[in-house]
């Protein structure tokens, strides 16, 4: 008997030891853990559950979407059969040089190279998922219309998080929600073992698994961080979401993974301030127009994001409106969301919006006429704007006061064509990939816009095929 009880009590205590690991309890173990649940994660998690895998999708959130949920533009993509139908001629060299113009030659040209490879077979997976992209615009710094949304100008961003979830509820991908990952653990090789998490009680646990993606997205949502990367943003307000708090910085710095381009952060050039309210290029891609406290337009309001920014702050109080009539609300779904929280002034008349806005009724006339006869003649003799996609015709009229503001992030993990992530000796660490906005070195010193989802699918699609293996 008492022989038994000890075998027993042996038994149990070799239990035990054998589910503690390295400190915390492991209660499960997976192929493949992704930590973040935004467009790259997603894709990663579906991927890797394609291959045959075991899942566990991470989301410290009560929700899933992070900034993906917030995007507006659209998603670009190269030589796509929409672009056909309307006529546009694009390339990948010529993707390319607009990706390394914007970036300032700063990009990691294999990098944007698959970018340009990937894009069509992006398209044709979010499709295939049931994804609406069959709408066409043109947003700063491209030489043609390539960038990809729903018809009608519905955001894009909630419809790529909408298929991406409804595609994940229909596998057996395990989705955690408030569930944080607070470390990463190797082995004495460096090569992946686990993640130790906390979830919605409190509780910590480790998974074990051999492969690590991180796709948490950047820092844009903290102040504190973006500012401490780069201090001349000391009280810019930001678009990003509450998640975006710079998560993967954290969990990589015990692992030596090189980190590059930090202080590299994107302003949007057009934030209301009042909100706190990112307003989507498509509105100044559509036609919209930017003018100051005087009534004239200032700039081509199709120029690189962080040129039309400092444009912007060059001008008399650092007030500048953006301008656009019925047609290009229409054209744009997002419109009625800015007028419902209360940031648009709207009048039947341009004497009126300049009233309301408090500019000079005759310069915006004048504005308003001049830009009308460039789309007439093709050619923007003030400031040799490409895109006159309309004219500023026909009332009612809008205006939205606009600001600078913190945007996007193009500094992050250092990784490969393969999504694996290097270390500061430029080696792979063995299991672990990032994509999306926790990686660095793809949108050099300045992001193209629509390129961001771009980025998170194709990268997290590489990712969640573990580097293609």
């Amino acid at each position: 008997m008492k022989k038994g009880l000890i075998l027993g009590i042996g038994i149990l205590i070799v239990l035990i030891l054998g589910l503690i690991y390295k400190g915390a309890v492991v209660t499960d173990t997976a192929d493949v853990i992704v930590i973040g649940a935004g467009a790259s994660g997603m894709s990663a998690a579906i991927e890797a559950d394609n291959l045959g895998k075991s899942v566990i999708l991470l989301e410290k959130m009560p929700y899933v979407g992070g900034n993906t949920a917030r995007a507006t533009a659209g998603i670009n993509i190269v030589g796509s059969p929409f672009q056909k139908l309307k006529g546009i001629e694009d390339s990948k060299d010529l993707f390319v040089s607009d990706v390394l113009v914007s970036g300032h030659s700063e990009n990691n040209l294999i990098m944007v190279e698959k970018l340009a490879d990937e894009s069509a077979s992006a398209l044709d997976w979010l499709i295939d998922m049931g994804a609406d992209l069959s709408d066409i615009g043109i947003l700063a710094g491209h030489s043609v219309a390539r960038t990809h949304r729903p018809s009608g100008g519905e955001p894009v961003g909630s419809e790529i998080v909408s298929i991406l979830k409804k595609t994940i509820d229909g596998l057996d991908i395990d989705l955690r929600l408030e569930t944080k990952a607070i470390e990463i653990i190797t082995d004495t090789d460096g090569s992946v073992e686990g993640v130790k998490v906390i979830d919605r009680t409190g509780r910590s646990y480790t998974i074990h698994t051999e492969n690590v993606i991180i796709a948490t997205g950047g820092f844009g949502g903290s102040p504190e961080q973006y500012v401490y990367y780069n201090q001349k943003l000391k009280g810019y307000k930001t678009t990003n979401s509450p998640s975006a708090t710079g998560d993967f910085i954290g969990l990589v710095a015990p692992l030596k993974v090189k980190l590059v381009d930090m202080s590299y952060i994107q302003t949007h050039p057009t934030v209301s301030y009042e909100y706190g309210m990112l307003i989507t290029e498509a509105l100044r891609g559509n036609g919209g127009i930017l003018v100051n406290n005087k009534g004239k337009r200032f700039a081509d309001e199709l120029e690189n994001r962080d040129l039309l920014s400092e444009d912007i702050l060059m001008q008399p109080d650092q007030e500048v409106y953006l301008v656009f009539n019925e047609a290009i609300k229409k054209s744009l779904a997002a419109t009625n969301d800015y007028i419902n929280m209360a940031i648009v002034d709207a009048s039947d008349t341009i004497e009126g919006l300049a009233e309301s806005i408090r500019v000079d009724r005759q310069s915006l006339e004048q504005t308003i006429m001049d830009y009308n006869s460039y789309v007439n003649e093709g050619v923007d003799l003030d400031f040799d704007r490409k895109s006159l996609e309309r004219k500023l015709e026909e009332g009612p009229y809008y205006a939205i006061q606009v600001l600078p503001g913190v945007h996007y992030c193009m500094g992050g993990i250092l990784i490969d064509e393969r999504a694996r992530v290097i270390d500061e000796s430029g080696q792979p660490i063995i299991g672990l990939y990032a994509s999306g906005e926790a990686t660095g070195g793809i949108h050099g010193l300045n992001r193209l816009g629509g390129n961001s989802l771009l980025d998170a699918v194709v990268f997290g699609r590489i990712a969640g095929r573990l580097g293609e293996e």
